[in-house]
């Protein structure tokens, strides 16, 4: 990544403590604003990318950076016999488990607490891995990754679902002034947190996409990569393996 984005500019904590700080703020209405800032969109996303784990018939899921636990619940229908969801925001993952235990999947999800850059499993522990928006919060992308590689099964499946620019006229400059004055004003209407979806916006602006991302997936170790655009572009789902 080409600069460094941090929630809090004045802070003098390190991104990832910044982003639990974040997180954790939000963490209460952080649902209802997803929906109402992508349209509802990324429900659509989200089901997209459980079709493509569904394939792959996997017993063993980890969803990182699950947040309040949406993809982790979405992957009960690939039909797995275990799901962990992990995240470094216990505010996130208290609202998570309130959903889980409200559709009685305790039994197959685990929620946990944890840093994507240092993943508390052993190596080779899982047949299907997924992020959604969550690798441009990581501090250092490529630690994470290897982290990810690391956990991961050979032969298994590594999915994620983030942010990415549209290209084309006219959605290239309709996205830039939607997320340049309209998303961070609903953000900061709704949430207690001003600067949040200020740092959600710009972070997704200078995040690396399609080709540049694949890229960086190549770099750590991972094959057969390949980028999916979604709804013109905003949003991308990265297909890789081991």
């Amino acid at each position: 990544m080409a600069e460094k984005v941090t929630p809090y500019k004045n802070s003098e904590l390190g991104k990832k403590e910044q982003v639990t700080q974040m997180f954790d703020t939000i963490s209460k209405n952080y649902d209802g604003l997803n929906r109402v800032i992508s349209f509802g969109i990324d429900v659509k996303w989200r089901k997209r990318v459980v079709n493509l784990i569904k394939k792959e018939q996997p017993e063993n899921i980890l969803d990182i950076a699950t947040g309040t636990g949406d993809l982790a619940i979405n992957l009960i229908k690939t039909g797995a016999k275990k799901i962990t969801g992990l995240d470094i925001s216990p505010g996130m993952l208290e609202v998570g488990k309130q959903k889980i235990i409200e559709k009685k999947l305790t039994n197959t999800i685990d929620l946990v607490i944890g840093d994507s850059e240092n993943l508390p499993f052993s190596d080779n522990s899982f047949d299907a891995i997924t992020v959604a928006f969550g690798v441009r919060n990581f501090e250092n992308l490529d630690k994470g990754l290897l982290e990810i590689y690391r956990v991961l099964k050979p032969k298994g499946i590594f999915v994620v679902l983030e942010t990415s620019v549209p290209t084309k006229t006219p959605f290239k400059q309709g996205y830039k002034f939607y997320t340049k004055y309209i998303l961070p004003t609903i953000g900061k209407i709704f949430s207690k947190d001003r600067t949040a979806y200020s740092y959600l916006c710009e972070s997704a602006s200078i995040f690396p996409y399609g080709k540049d991302f694949n890229n960086i997936l190549q770099k750590n170790g991972f094959i057969t990569v390949e980028n999916k655009p979604q709804t013109f572009g905003v949003a991308s789902i990265y297909v890789a393996s081991k």
